[in-house]
């Protein structure tokens, strides 16, 4: 694997970018944004070596293609790239859903005389995006989501070695069936950011320009209001496309809001404490 393209030099491809290079990738890495400004800040923070206004071409030259931009981006580049890469190379994402994506990458890739195609979603991320936010370590101790299409052939060796790669950024990495993936990402991913959204859309409602409310805002504020500064760009494309998966966790939790608001005052809502707490002992360990 000697050349490299990055279609979408924001936080993620900048980073990835970035953990190559610390890890020694000996390669030529292209790159291209469709905002030319974090093109820019993506090349003079050395996260990639070229920048491309040609990404087709980039493309088309290299060894592996990374899709990098949100998830209707990557739908669009699968449906252009298919025709014109070849079974020498590879082609990846780093898109946050992975039934629409795997599901059109297998109608363009993995067959006879077709490029491999690998379709991943590293669990990490910044609640603001950019180049210019981009780190090497990123994806340090985070877990890197493949799911591989049902009709390809046995891995290629671009396939292991892009693997191999991503365990040097510092990744654990683990293969879905991608309803699997979508339903579970729904819950551990998709769920916290609306609920983000939503906690800091109601608290901008209902406290904006209050001065006191944002003195008084603490730890606890900052951190579930977090997400709530994500751009809404990404988001959006998830909702489109793992929208049932996503409308069902917000019932759920809509069902159990509901369920502590009648209790407030009984003592099933210590049930609910034990049960958090049950969660965050065996999720989160110090």
């Amino acid at each position: 694997m000697d050349r490299i393209a990055i279609l979408g030099t924001g936080l993620i491809g900048a980073s990835v970018g970035l953990a190559l290079r610390e890890q020694k990738f000996p390669g030529t890495i292209f790159g291209w944004d469709k905002d030319p400004a974090q093109l820019g800040i993506a090349l003079s923070r050395g996260a990639i070596d070229e920048a491309t206004e040609d990404p087709v071409t980039a493309a088309v030259s290299s060894d592996v293609v990374l899709l990098a931009g949100p998830v209707f981006s990557i739908l669009e580049w699968i449906d252009q790239l298919g025709p014109l890469l070849t079974s020498r190379q590879l082609i990846t994402d780093v898109g946050s859903v992975k039934g629409a994506i795997s599901e059109r990458a297998a109608r363009n890739f993995g067959g006879i005389g077709q490029a491999a195609c690998l379709p991943g979603h590293p669990m990490a991320g910044k609640e603001v995006h950019g180049a210019e936010h981009a780190e090497a370590s990123l994806f340090r101790d985070a877990v890197w989501l493949f799911t591989p299409l049902a009709t390809a052939s046995p891995a290629t060796a671009l396939e292991t070695e892009w693997r191999e790669w991503v365990t040097k950024f510092g990744c654990r990495t683990l293969d879905l069936d991608p309803a699997r993936h979508d339903e579970l990402c729904a819950w551990v991913s998709h769920l916290p950011q609306f609920v983000a959204t939503a906690m800091s859309a109601l608290l901008e409602d209902k406290f904006a320009g209050d001065a006191d409310m944002r003195a008084i805002g603490g730890r606890a504020l900052r951190e579930m209001t977090r997400l709530g500064a994500s751009p809404y760009s990404m988001w959006r494309d998830v909702a489109h496309t793992n929208t049932e998966a996503i409308a069902g966790s917000l019932l759920a939790l809509e069902q159990r809001l509901m369920h502590l608001r009648e209790h407030l005052k009984t003592p099933e809502l210590r049930d609910e404490f034990d049960l958090a707490n049950r969660f965050r002992a065996g999720r989160f360990r110090p």
